[in-house]
């Protein structure tokens, strides 16, 4: 076993592994997907929240066994989490969409493909023995949307996921200070005097990624600055990745998109991603989702919106008539965070930054020690609680949760990622 597989073997939790990754990934790569919008006010209380939140748990039980399993959309997990669509994994290691899928696959839970990745999709089907989702933006426009629709049908997704919190690009500003789009910009087309000027804008990440050469040459093995794969244009040429933020701002989703996307997806399960109240999950099962994903996109949209777990928490309880299955995503970093969040009646969550933390550790090896980990965490979470399966976390539900007496949050750890 190298030095780099030791390390991640011996990650006791995900922050771990988030520190192996900011060692072994360029600042430029890793802030992309640590950072959130504006003063990251969100992007903390998406982490604070779990942290305030307390158990209570019931002695003298024993189980000789557990139950993870769930089912979602008509779709089996045998683990209670999945990963969230997160753009630009190929930015973390080779073929990385496809290695992350083939990890989702092996615990037989759910890979969400994000429109914005790197790898074709047909190749991240193929990498996983379990089912795919496609998450969907419009980038490109309807007719560019409805071919990419009708490729991940063709290629086996089992279920498509609309995004609808991207009504521009939020303002990460820790990662715009780091002009990424900038030195991300192709050297065809321009004249002497902006080529040396790109030059001398790319040649100042030098001294981040030379000190990082294992991660150095594998990106240059795989090619590089990818292009967004999926995403085609009438000639069949992907979306150039300096393109991201004025294809983001010209694909706004309404509710009217919702319907001629619901008809070109067909009768497959179609998952909302997004939502912030009840409201808008109603109008998203009165034309036609099947799911729903409480989310404020990691924090990375619009600061200032309540904790995800606190959407969750006030707008569940206003859906008890709905035949939705309910997801969520934001903030979650271990296996009770998974718990808490079941047992306020949820289907399953999804792993966005977790995700990322593995693949930039180590990839394959990376993502599958994250996935051990925060599954040992619920497995220990569940005995010392006192439940036996998801079914009885969510029969529990409140009776799981007590409130904090605790003032302030001094008494808590610092947030690492």
């Amino acid at each position: 076993m190298g030095r780099i597989d030791r390390r991640i073997a011996d990650a006791v939790d995900t922050a771990d592994l988030w520190k192996l990754a900011r060692r072994r990934v360029p600042p430029i790569v890793t802030e992309y997907f640590r950072g959130g919008a504006d003063a990251e006010i969100t992007l903390r209380g998406n982490v604070r929240a779990f942290q305030q939140a307390v158990t209570t748990a019931r002695g003298a039980r024993s189980f000789p066994s557990l139950d993870l399993s769930t089912t979602c959309i008509g779709h089996r997990m045998e683990i209670p989490f999945f990963i969230s669509p997160v753009g630009s994994l190929r930015a973390l290691g080779p073929m990385a969409d496809a290695v992350a899928s083939r990890v989702a696959g092996e615990f037989n839970t759910v890979m969400t493909l994000s429109t914005l990745s790197g790898t074709p999709l047909e190749d991240v089907v193929a990498a996983s023995r379990g089912d795919c989702w496609f998450q969907l933006y419009l980038c490109g426009g309807r007719e560019t949307a409805a071919r990419g629709i009708e490729r991940a049908r063709r290629a086996g997704f089992t279920a498509l996921m609309l995004t609808i919190d991207t009504g521009v690009a939020g303002m990460r500003a820790m990662h715009a200070r780091m002009k990424p789009m900038e030195v991300a910009r192709p050297f065809r087309g321009l004249g002497p005097t902006e080529r040396l000027r790109l030059a001398l804008a790319k040649s100042k990440l030098a001294p981040q990624m030379l000190c990082r050469p294992t991660w150095l040459a594998s990106h240059l093995r795989d090619g590089g600055l990818f292009d967004f794969e999926n995403v085609l244009d009438t000639e069949g040429a992907p979306m150039p990745y300096a393109d991201i933020g004025a294809q983001l701002e010209a694909s706004v989703v309404t509710w009217e998109d919702l319907k001629w996307i619901r008809e070109a997806w067909g009768e497959g399960p179609l998952i909302v991603k997004g939502v912030h109240d009840a409201e808008d999950a109603r109008r998203a099962e009165d034309l036609g989702a099947t799911g729903v994903v409480w989310s404020n996109h990691g924090g990375r949209q619009q600061d200032r919106v309540p904790p995800a777990l606190h959407i969750v928490a006030r707008e569940m309880p206003r859906l008890t008539d709905s035949r939705l299955d309910f997801m969520m995503d934001g903030g979650i970093r271990n296996g009770t965070d998974v718990l808490i969040a079941l047992s306020h009646g949820l289907k399953a969550v999804g792993l966005g930054r977790v995700t990322a933390a593995g693949l930039g550790a180590g990839g394959h090896a990376g993502l599958t020690r994250a996935f051990e980990i925060v599954k040992s965490e619920l497995e220990r979470a569940m005995r010392l609680v006192g439940v036996g399966s998801i079914d009885e976390i969510h029969a529990a539900g409140p009776d799981l949760r007590r409130e904090s007496l605790l003032a302030g949050d001094g008494h808590l750890p610092p947030i690492v990622f």
